[in-house]
């Protein structure tokens, strides 16, 4: 999956003169978290987040008359103060999973996106970014996750899609963890049907150990609500 595939394009952005309540109340009323900060050509100078703006703002704890005071004495200042100039930013042939471990190495909630002479092209969030992971992983399709736990050996996984083609089931996509316990790993694969008694008990059959979620929380000594 690409970034050009999944980032916003219909933009919401500010020029580095708009106040940081203009850019507020712009916020506010799109219902967006990141303000990219453009150029009248379109090139990215910077991005304000809300976070940057309430830090800037003062607090609406205030009494009425302090907090009027104060919005009028800061409330014209512009975005291109506050904002993080230069930011990080990324291109639209970049991955989803690049992204994702990008945004997550550099605790960012949305980057940028600009092609090579740094114009904006588009902006991708976190929000867009699990939008695409519920897609991919087909998870908004009625279905059931199976837990399966077998030895780290080749030929595992075929064997598990092996018997769910048998049944003529479609899977909708497999997760693997690889450190669920010394020389074992746990493969989560997503069937597109409820009716899964018969690729269960042939699972069992031939070997492998499934985990029914609520009882591996409780056998780890761990409360509901904890």
């Amino acid at each position: 999956m690409f970034v050009s595939e999944r980032m916003a394009t219909d933009l919401v952005t500010a020029g580095p003169g708009l106040s940081i309540f203009e850019a507020r109340e712009l916020m506010v009323g799109k219902d967006i978290r990141h303000l990219p900060v453009v150029d009248e050509a379109g090139k990215l100078l910077g991005i304000v987040s809300d976070r940057d703006l309430r830090d800037a703002l003062p607090s609406t704890l205030l009494k009425k008359p302090d907090y009027e005071t104060t919005l009028r004495l800061i409330g014209g200042y512009p975005v291109s103060g506050v904002m993080t100039k230069n930011p990080l930013t990324i291109f639209p042939y970049y991955t989803l999973q690049d992204t994702l471990l990008v945004m997550q190495k550099k605790k960012v909630g949305a980057l940028p996106v600009v092609d090579e002479d740094g114009y904006l092209k588009g902006i991708l969030s976190t929000r867009d970014l699990l939008k695409a992971f519920v897609n991919v992983l087909n998870i908004d399709e009625p279905g059931t996750l199976l837990c399966i736990v077998v030895q780290e050996e080749a030929g595992q996984m075929k064997k598990i899609i092996d018997i769910i083609s048998e049944e003529n089931i479609s899977l909708g996509s497999v997760l693997v963890s690889r450190d669920w316990d010394d020389d074992k790993r746990a493969i989560f694969p997503y069937l597109l049907t409820n009716n899964v008694i018969n690729v269960k008990q042939k699972l069992i059959d031939i070997g492998f150990e499934l985990i029914d979620p609520m009882k591996w929380y409780l056998d780890q000594g761990l409360n509901v609500g904890d």
